[in-house]
């Protein structure tokens, strides 16, 4: 799992608990920038983090998670910047997190890209066409309501909850439709 630089790091962080919390075996990137923006969002955000696992830096590009013989079931970057997400599409291998997208999507693993920015320009939509058509899941960090949210903790695990059902992982983080 990826953190970039891009706001709304907080889903990042909740993701990895959750995915902790139900026995997912998980190596996480946090790039430099989500490092400067956890700060600035999320006080002790790093910390809760380092509980869940491991973090390691988007230059370790000699890591185990960035080759295609390891097997891994799904690569995840929540939030994922538009700089991210332009480096993915151009097949740009860069830093760790893209490297390790790149390898899932070569080895037709599941991949998942919580983009969060707006508005999206014709870049940034043409960058998610390209992705989706490889079969990338593009989940944009936009809650729903209907569930009607009565905090900010349930917009946001309704989001996670989202993210995990799109690889697979049961989760009741949030109510849905028809509950």
């Amino acid at each position: 799992m990826g953190i970039t630089g891009a706001s709304g790091v907080i889903y990042g962080i909740r993701l990895a608990e959750e995915l902790n919390n139900c026995g997912s075996q998980l190596t996480m990137i946090v790039s430099d920038a989500a490092k400067t923006v956890i700060e600035a969002e999320v006080p002790r955000g790093l910390e809760r983090l380092t509980k869940v696992g491991t973090i390691l830096s988007e230059h370790d590009l000699d890591a185990v998670v960035s080759s295609g013989s390891v097997k891994f079931d799904a690569s995840i970057v929540c939030p994922c910047s538009m700089k991210s997400l332009s480096a993915i599409a151009s097949g740009f291998a860069y830093n760790l997190i893209c490297r390790n997208v790149d390898v899932a999507i070569k080895e037709h693993r599941k991949v998942v890209l919580v983009i969060r920015e707006t508005p999206l320009s014709a870049i940034h939509l043409e960058n998610m066409i390209k992705l989706a058509r490889l079969g990338v899941t593009i989940m944009p960090a936009c809650p729903g309501f209907y569930h009607k949210p009565g905090s900010i903790d349930e917009l946001i695990n309704h989001l996670v909850g989202k993210v995990m059902d799109s690889v697979g992982i049961e989760t009741t983080l949030y109510r849905r439709w028809g509950d």
